[in-house]
């Protein structure tokens, strides 16, 4: 089955060009046609209007969407959840558990493995996100306090068995958290930072054993200070740590987002949502592993004291701020939804716009508007 999409504008990482063509053949992309060139018969020829076409955004960490969390540990949860971030231009997805039981987890884990099987037609899902339940109990943020537990990587292999998981996040300032960051590299797993109150030193004593990752960068880690710029001076200082982004403008403001942008090595940021269940629903009451939560004027907090719990953003919307705020071009702001959470994570064959790739691609119109999405060369959304 081939398909020619053509008269799109084509954003990839470095490259931008109006009038162009792709054509796919059965998963993967065969070719690209600049404009001007002679266009090949194809079983399908779709015409995008001239609609912008990036690679399919990568969400590496999202805990629900339209009310349902993936700690549910229903297979409906993870099931609405994959097919409806779709609708945000998601084509790979690690959804992201929360600090709980690992009896709950394992059951989490078991609906993705089942999402797998079934054949569903949403976004891949290569593995999952665990964040927790190996944090510091002082920066808890909106995760539950009584599972906290110290890290444990024979509790992680019990969960890969069931499901791959492909990052974790946590505390590195907790006992026996740098060789934890080591195990967790060498069962193939990327090690991350957060819910933490590591100093600079701390963080380094993890990065001596692998850790080049930082989860929601800014929030729940320690702050830039003159007298210690802990982890946030460590996601500034070191150029080869990888670092997340909430960019809603509310976990984030928008003059820290201009200044993230204009320091940090553009290879290096991955937008991502943080998203709860009441992402892509109306204002109310909702809850989050347990904790009552409040959404209103677009930021979810809970309603015990205030804190941000998770946000409703859409990962379209995460990259329309960022446009927005920093006038970047999109050929260097789209390494940001997909190719640099690819690289993080050992993703193959995502990320890019060029032959050889899967034919994952996301059509935006020019208010970035989700138009259409293709998922190993097959149309599942529009």
């Amino acid at each position: 089955m081939s398909i020619l999409l053509k008269n799109c504008r084509l954003i990839s990482p470095d490259t931008d060009l109006n009038g162009a063509a792709i054509l796919i053949e059965g998963e993967k992309i065969k070719r690209i046609y600049a404009p001007g060139d002679a266009l090949p018969a194809a079983d399908q020829v779709i015409d995008l209007n001239g609609n912008m076409a990036m690679p399919g955004f990568v969400d590496i960490h999202c805990h629900g969407r339209s009310s349902f969390d993936f700690c549910d540990a229903t297979d409906e949860a993870i099931t609405t959840m994959a097919v409806d971030k779709l609708k945000e231009g998601v084509t790979t997805l690690l959804p992201t558990t929360l600090t709980l039981p690992e009896e709950v987890l394992a059951k989490a884990l078991q609906t993705a493995a089942n999402y797998v099987k079934s054949g569903v037609k949403g976004c891949k899902v290569p593995g999952v996100h665990l964040e927790g339940p190996f944090i510091n109990p002082k920066c808890l943020g909106a995760q539950n306090p009584a599972y906290v537990r110290k890290p444990d990587i024979e509790e992680v292999k019990r969960l890969a068995k069931i499901f791959p998981v492909k990052k974790v996040s946590f505390a590195i300032e907790m006992e026996g958290a740098p060789e934890f960051a080591a195990e967790l590299l060498s069962e193939g797993i990327t090690p991350s930072c957060v819910h933490s109150a590591a100093t600079f030193k701390q963080f380094l004593a993890g990065h001596e054993h692998g850790l080049r990752n930082l989860s929601h960068f800014c929030n729940q880690m320690t702050a830039l200070h003159h007298r210690d710029i802990g982890l946030v001076g460590a996601g500034f200082a070191c150029e080869d740590v990888f670092i997340e982004f909430i960019c809603d403008t509310l976990h984030i403001c928008p003059d820290m987002i201009n200044l993230v942008f204009s320091l940090k090595d553009i290879n290096k940021i991955q937008l991502i949502t943080d998203a709860m269940r009441a992402s892509g629903m109306p204002e109310g009451i909702s809850d989050l592993g347990g904790l009552e939560v409040l959404v209103k004027d677009g930021a979810a907090r809970l309603t015990s004291n205030g804190a941000l719990a998770g946000s409703v953003l859409q990962l379209n919307v995460a990259l329309k701020n960022v446009y927005n705020i920093t006038e970047m071009e999109l050929s260097d702001l789209v390494k940001t939804t997909s190719w640099n959470q690819a690289q993080a994570l050992g993703l193959k064959g995502i990320g890019r716009i060029e032959p050889g790739y899967y034919a994952d691609i996301t059509v935006l119109d020019n208010d970035f508007n989700v138009v259409k999405v293709f998922v190993n060369g097959e149309k599942r959304l529009g």
